[in-house]
């Protein structure tokens, strides 16, 4: 019966090691520099900074950017925090509510310009093709959007864009290029039908499904 006793002791005390060792791992992971700009400590942090620092006429709540970036409200109040006290976001109360918005610092403008470049095309493109008729989804591919999902590489010289549904080309080239232009990188779209999206077979579809897609807007999220 001891034997038994310590071994079951053994066996959760294992057990705990290992759920305190994943966690850990976890933790690491999420730690990781992004490869997108490494100067930073996570990918999460990038994101937030950029919500905030490309909308510097918009406040943000806690609440929102946790949504947003799909991290927790005690994680993204620690990142804030850390963001005013070194100059480059401001913070005032509403009530109970925490609102956050781009401080007016010598440091905002640099960060923002290195954020934009690194982070920001998935909300330029956005927000340029969001106008554009017949887009049903649009998806980020190839090396920014593995780089996005943390692989490791050069940094992205251009971006790779694909759209699915059947946009006016006149309206998507200069949405395009106007995102060349606030990006300062050239912008590459590929067309697909719908049913090429749900059926394809080809060895396009099959590269671009295997690997990193970062959704730029649509219904179906990339899985």
């Amino acid at each position: 019966m001891a034997e038994r006793s310590q071994s079951c002791g053994t066996a959760r005390v294992s057990v705990r090691s290992s759920r305190i060792t994943q966690s850990i791992l976890r933790d690491t992971q999420k730690a990781s520099p992004p490869p997108l700009l490494p100067l930073l400590r996570s990918r999460p942090q990038a994101e937030v900074l950029t919500l905030i620092l490309l909308n510097p006429g918009q406040e943000w709540s806690l609440t929102s950017l946790a949504s947003h970036t799909g991290t927790s409200v005690s994680w993204v109040q620690r990142e804030i925090t850390r963001a005013e006290q070194a100059g480059v976001v401001s913070s005032r109360r509403l009530g109970s509510v925490r609102l956050v918005r781009a401080a007016d610092s010598p440091l905002t403008d640099p960060l923002t310009e290195l954020l934009l470049r690194s982070f920001g095309p998935r909300q330029v493109l956005a927000e340029e093709l969001q106008d554009v008729e017949g887009i049903e989804r649009a998806y980020l591919f190839g090396s920014w959007a593995a780089r996005y999902a943390g692989e490791a590489g050069r940094p992205p010289a251009d971006l790779d864009v694909l759209v699915i549904g059947a946009p006016d080309r006149d309206e998507l080239d200069d949405a395009a290029q106007r995102a060349e232009r606030r990006l300062a990188r050239e912008v590459n779209v590929t067309i697909r039908s719908p049913t090429w999206w749900r059926e394809g077979t080809d060895g396009f579809h099959t590269d671009v499904t295997r690997r990193p897609l970062v959704p730029v807007f649509g219904a179906e999220e990339a899985g």
